[in-house]
């Protein structure tokens, strides 16, 4: 595994994944298939190319990306497990407006880097179940790097099918942003509300 991804390798990550990085799982998959996971992620797929190639200004693009996280990804069970033990001590209020403000992050942190996956290509290539979720494989092929796996975990325990995680060679989004929030949650001296206030104004 690198020790590292170069900008376009985290760009991917986010893009594609912000969709995705719990480190719970959300409740059990009861309803949905092995096909139809495999179904969601090839759509998602689909949406995110036709955004990228649509030609559209920055600001297009980034309307289409956050439309993109609220039809594929489980926001709040991201969102959850990346602010991990603290949500239990989180008020409702502060519930909601950490996945709010986390949302509208992850869109920012994101969105901008769209051009980089002009001229690449994601090849969903199976799909399987794991106990209460699924996985589905795909690589993706960017211009400048070598191929690499990409694994999107898949559930529908919130009650809609949603990707819930997004893995790349070991490394996933839930990862990532979870250090990040723990570092400025760790500036804030643990005020929650400090944090979320930050987190709206942070790119």
């Amino acid at each position: 595994m690198p020790s590292k991804f170069s900008l376009t390798r985290r760009a991917f990550l986010g893009l594609t994944g912000a969709s995705a990085a719990a480190l719970a799982l959300p409740g059990r998959a009861w309803a949905l298939t092995v096909g139809a996971a495999q179904t969601l992620v090839e759509r998602l797929v689909s949406d995110l190319y036709d955004a990228i190639n649509s030609g559209g200004s920055e600001a297009r693009m980034f309307s289409d990306f956050a439309g993109l996280l609220d039809r594929y990804a489980d926001m709040p069970i991201i969102a959850q497990s990346v602010l991990g033990v603290d949500w239990r001590r989180a008020s409702n209020a502060q519930r909601s407006a950490f996945v709010d403000a986390f949302s509208g992050y992850i869109s920012r942190k994101y969105g901008s880097r769209f051009r980089e996956l002009i001229g690449g290509q994601i090849e969903v290539t199976g799909a399987r179940a794991i106990r209460n979720f699924f996985e589905v494989t795909s690589v993706a092929r960017l211009r400048g790097e070598a191929p690499f796996d990409v694994i999107w975990l898949v559930s529908d325990g919130s009650g809609q099918a949603r990707v819930f995680n997004l893995i790349i060679q070991g490394i996933n989004l839930r990862t990532t942003e979870a250090e990040e929030v723990g570092a400025m949650l760790d500036r804030n001296r643990g005020d929650l509300d400090a944090m979320i206030a930050d987190l709206r104004n942070a790119s």
